[in-house]
This record gives C-alpha cells, sequence and structure tokens, in this order.
C-alpha cells in the first residue's frame, strides 16, 4: 500500500470556490420592475404616479414572494378602475422593459463552460417576470438552480433566503460567492460567511473572481 502522503498526492485539488450565485436583475440584465421601468409605464399609459406607487409599494412584497399572482398584483395597482387600454397591452409592456446585459451573460456561460464552478441565481422577482427572464436571457443553459423569491417566499436583503439558498444548494458559504449591483443585499450574506462582488461592469466582475483564484479557462 503506498504511504498516506502519497494518496493525498493522488486526490484531486478541490477549487476554491465551488458555488457562484448571480443576481438577475442590475447584473444579467436591466431590473424587471424597478422604478425605472415603472417610470416608462407611469409616462407610456398616463397612469396617477402617487397612486400607482401607493398601491405597487403594498402589492410589490406579495408578489415578489409568490403570494399573488400577476393578474392579482395588475387588479390591486392599475385595473382597480376602467382603463382606456387594455390588461393585455399594459402586460406586453412590463415584459418588454427586461433587456440582457450581454457582457455579463458571455461571463456566466464562460464560468459555466468551465465546468469547475456551480452556478445558479439568487434574486428577488414576481413568477411571471422571472420566468419571462429566464427565457429571453437564455439563463437555463447557464444556471443549475434559480433561488427567485417568489419560489422560496422570502426577499433579498433578508438573511433567510441566503440560509434557504444555502442549505438547498448544500452549499458551504466560505466557498461559495454572491454578485449582486446592491450593497445592502451583499452585506447580509457577508454576515454568513458569504464572499461578495458589487457588479459593476463584467471586465470588473471578472477581475474580482480572480481574487478568489476564480478565473476562466484560457
Amino acid at each position: 500500500m503506498a504511504p498516506q502522503h502519497e494518496l493525498s498526492s493522488l486526490l484531486p485539488t478541490m477549487p476554491d470556490i465551488d458555488l457562484i450565485l448571480f443576481d438577475v436583475g442590475g447584473v444579467l440584465g436591466t431590473d424587471g420592475w424597478d422604478r425605472h421601468q415603472r417610470a416608462n409605464a407611469i409616462e407610456n399609459f398616463a397612469l396617477d404616479k402617487d397612486q400607482f406607487e401607493s398601491r405597487h409599494q403594498d402589492a410589490i412584497g406579495w408578489w415578489e414572494e409568490g403570494r399573488m399572482t400577476m393578474a392579482e398584483y395588475l387588479d390591486a395597482t392599475v385595473f382597480y378602475h376602467p382603463c382606456p387600454f387594455a390588461r393585455e397591452a399594459f402586460s406586453a409592456f412590463m415584459f418588454a422593459q427586461s433587456k440582457p446585459c450581454p457582457e455579463m451573460i458571455t461571463l456566466a456561460r464562460a464560468l459555466a463552460k468551465a465546468g469547475t464552478y456551480r452556478l445558479m441565481t439568487l434574486n428577488n422577482e414576481p413568477a411571471e417576470l422571472n420566468q419571462h427572464r429566464i427565457e429571453i436571457f437564455a439563463l437555463r443553459d447557464i444556471f443549475s438552480a434559480f433561488f427567485s423569491s417568489c419560489y422560496l417566499g422570502v426577499r433579498k436583503p433578508t438573511p433567510l433566503i441566503y440560509r434557504r439558498a444555502l442549505s438547498i444548494a448544500q452549499a458551504d458559504p466560505s466557498r461559495t460567492v454572491f454578485i449582486d449591483d446592491r450593497e445592502q443585499n451583499l452585506t447580509p450574506a457577508q454576515s454568513l460567511g458569504i464572499h461578495t462582488i458589487q457588479a459593476t461592469t463584467a471586465a470588473d466582475v471578472q477581475r474580482q473572481l480572480a481574487t478568489l483564484n476564480v478565473t476562466l479557462p484560457l
């Protein structure tokens, strides 16, 4: 039998980082239904801004946590009274606000192609917009799981969503990286021992990943 030290040298070296979590809105693409998208809708459909925003704030938590459907959200925020436009037109406008970030998606795709790391998403999003964006951004080809608030029933920055993601993924926080564009979403992850990167550009994210020994194949 070979000495123990020789057997150890034959074992594969595990990477420092095992799991990379990407936010979607603000990282892989535009936000789905944030203030800029809502401002476009308010202007396009001549909505009462104060009334709409007040109703939105009352409903968005329920919608993003999967406790309300898109139809129910629209009933509560827009179609609670007669409107001079169709529900289908407003829904189509909402979906059309989603635009991909090609550079960041290319980076994520290269990391997935390397086969060294597990890639998953961790984001706040209602089910209907989440599904739409998974499809139009072609994210199924890149990510093996989608930890979205609408599925987990809790939103960032509540620490519970990070703990649930780690538990479901069976991930060690010290071997996990979370990439998000908002500092307030990174702080709870850091408190759990997760490495964090605040996303600005794809090049900067790649540079910060390199400091964690996460590299792309040559």
